[in-house]
């Protein structure tokens, strides 16, 4: 796999510090954040709008507004916790110290982001990632809660 002009091949063994692991895509009109670590693609800003399930993945399959761009996704709950730094204490968000990610009443909140990532146990729930300690937890689809899109590679087996 080549390079992209703004890291090395990413890899999931990686660890890097936030100050060289994200980049912010001025090419995307500074909207987007390149995660060195992973590979993916993140909205600088997340929607603060809350939805179901169901509308949550189709808001991300349909968003045109960060870059200007589509082919944007839910992701994985293994992707989204990704983001987590256990590090960062209650009430968060559990974003690592020195990323460029807007917070606040306008970005990242201290609350519940769906994943795409089914319960397997049972289909009418999917897990989400708390971004006020953490935590990971399984909620009924039809729970109104916020979303985080994500473009880049998917791996089916985590859906």
């Amino acid at each position: 796999q080549v390079a992209g002009p703004y890291y090395a091949v990413p890899s999931w063994d990686q660890k890097l510090p936030a100050a060289t692991r994200f980049v912010v895509l001025t090419n995307w009109g500074s909207q987007a954040v390149l995660d060195k670590e992973t590979g993916l693609v993140w909205e600088k800003t997340p929607s603060l709008t809350s939805f179901n399930w169901g509308a949550a993945g189709e808001h991300c399959t349909n968003a045109t507004t960060t870059g200007n761009r589509k082919g944007w996704r839910l992701p994985s709950v293994h992707e989204l916790r990704s983001l987590n730094d256990p590090s960062v204490a209650a009430p968060g968000p559990t974003l690592p110290p020195g990323h460029p990610f807007t917070t606040g009443a306008t970005g990242v909140q201290s609350a519940l982001y769906w994943s795409a990532s089914t319960d397997a146990v049972n289909p009418a729930s999917a897990w989400l990632v708390f971004f006020g300690n953490g935590d990971v937890i399984i909620l009924s689809k039809r729970d109104t809660r916020h979303v985080w899109c994500v473009r880049g590679g998917m791996n089916a087996d985590q859906y």
